[in-house]
């Protein structure tokens, strides 16, 4: 399946614009902050539905906002909007991080440079 045939795009949208504005409002997110922040997220949703509880969500100061974000919009989210699981929710950040890796390769902040064209 490619990302466009994906069912939660929106999800992924959703979740890229919040990124975008994290990256806007802090000068020193670097694409590699943003996929640890990413991980964390991971972690510091599945504690929202009771689960990972042997899992430590590490904060980092210019980490937090993509964290906040990514929690915000997945207990906005799950089990409320197009049936969206806990799972396939972690399968968008998943996504996410992985478009992240790919743009870091052309430089710190190149996923930003990236994903900020395709946003309003």
């Amino acid at each position: 399946m490619s990302f466009n045939d994906d069912k939660h795009l929106d999800v992924c949208q959703n979740i890229e614009a919040g990124l975008t504005h994290c990256y806007e409002i802090n000068p020193r997110l670097t694409d590699t902050l943003c996929a640890f922040a990413i991980d964390n997220a991971k972690i510091a949703i599945k504690h929202q539905f009771g689960f990972a509880k042997n899992e430590q969500v590490t904060r980092a100061e210019d980490a937090q906002a993509v964290i906040d974000w990514c929690v915000t919009v997945g207990l906005e989210r799950i089990g409320k909007i197009n049936d969206l699981t806990l799972k396939e929710y972690v399968s968008c950040l998943d996504k996410i991080k992985g478009s992240v890796a790919r743009h870091s390769k052309d430089g710190k902040r190149s996923y930003y440079e990236f994903v900020k064209n395709f946003l309003p």
